[in-house]
């Protein structure tokens, strides 16, 4: 029995054009955040349509798709594109398109929480009837530098404290990652800094999850260097399918170059891509394949000798 899936991937920059030619002319973007926002969410839109008519059952967006990555600096201009990961006018284009084209979306948002006026980095997870299967906040958020910028994501947003419950979708009976039972299989999140640390994908194998989205927004040599590298090995390893996003080019006024290299890989390697449209990574798996294991022979999870190894309950 095969268990065949289309999987497709965001791989874009900001798409609002009349940006500021340097820094200094940010703050004249305060009055535009909605319009920012409207031509991104419309410029995904587009791309899912493509994506949808190529067969495409799934689809990851790009950490913080709405607006350019924002926190190569910090401003608190930015705070006003976080919305309602419920209500906000971005999942709700969303959830009537997903429910139009039958598809199944992973959607990274600033998000605004209604209740408490806290503000993460939150990928929405959308059912194929356009309904909300849950919500994942990124639980690591990182703060430094490399040699081509700054990353201040501290000062925008929190890390979540598996506080969300996430409903009868969520499998996981951790309450730091969730992994959602959908209509193309067992779904989890790892987004951008998550997957550095080598709990996180121990943690949503053992709960289940058998792809996991790792949306980001990452540059620089060290992070180029390690990008195929730790989601093959956490791929072959845990008997994942894993499918990391990544921005490809350079986002005015911040002079970034994202590497892009948005790839999906199994558990015996990456997979091949589907030449569709330059802004999109498209991928066949068959989740039913990692039941078989891979073909080394190794049974890691039945051989493990605790507590030399296993996933821990709480972020690393």
């Amino acid at each position: 029995m095969t268990r065949p899936l289309r999987i497709a991937m965001t791989e874009t920059v900001n798409a609002y054009g009349p940006m500021p030619a340097d820094l200094a002319g940010l703050a004249q973007l305060a009055p535009r955040l909605d319009e920012i926002r409207t031509a991104n969410v419309e410029h995904h839109l587009k791309l899912l349509r493509v994506a949808a008519g190529a067969g495409a059952q799934v689809v990851g967006l790009g950490e913080l798709f709405t607006g350019p990555y924002f926190a190569l600096a910090r401003d608190p201009l930015w705070f006003g594109l976080a919305e309602d990961a419920h209500t906000g006018a971005t999942v709700t284009a969303l959830r009537s398109l997903a429910r139009e084209l039958s598809l199944v979306l992973v959607a990274p948002i600033y998000e605004l929480d209604s209740a408490s006026g806290e503000r993460f980095n939150t990928a929405v997870i959308i059912e194929s009837d356009g309904s909300v299967a849950g919500l994942y906040r990124k639980n690591h958020i990182p703060h430094g530098a490399n040699e081509r910028a700054g990353f201040h994501e501290d000062f925008y947003y929190g890390a979540g404290q598996g506080e969300l419950g996430n409903g009868a979708a969520n499998v996981s009976s951790n309450p730091f990652f969730p992994v959602f039972e959908t209509s193309v299989g067992k779904l989890a999140v790892a987004i951008c800094y998550d997957r550095h640390f080598s709990g996180v994908m121990a943690t949503l194998a053992g709960q289940g999850a058998e792809l996991v989205f790792s949306p980001a927004v990452t540059f620089g040599e060290q992070s180029r260097r390690l990008w195929g590298m730790e989601f093959a090995v956490d791929a072959a390893r845990h008997g994942l399918f894993i499918a990391g996003s990544n921005r490809r080019g350079i986002e005015p006024p911040f002079d970034v170059e994202y590497f892009g290299d948005s790839h999906v890989v199994g558990p015996d390697g990456r997979l091949s891509t589907v030449d569709v449209h330059p802004d999109l990574v498209v991928c066949d798996v068959d989740l039913d394949s990692l039941a078989a294991g891979v073909s080394s022979g190794w049974h890691l999870a039945l051989d493990a000798r605790p507590p030399i190894y296993g996933a821990t309950d709480t972020p690393t």
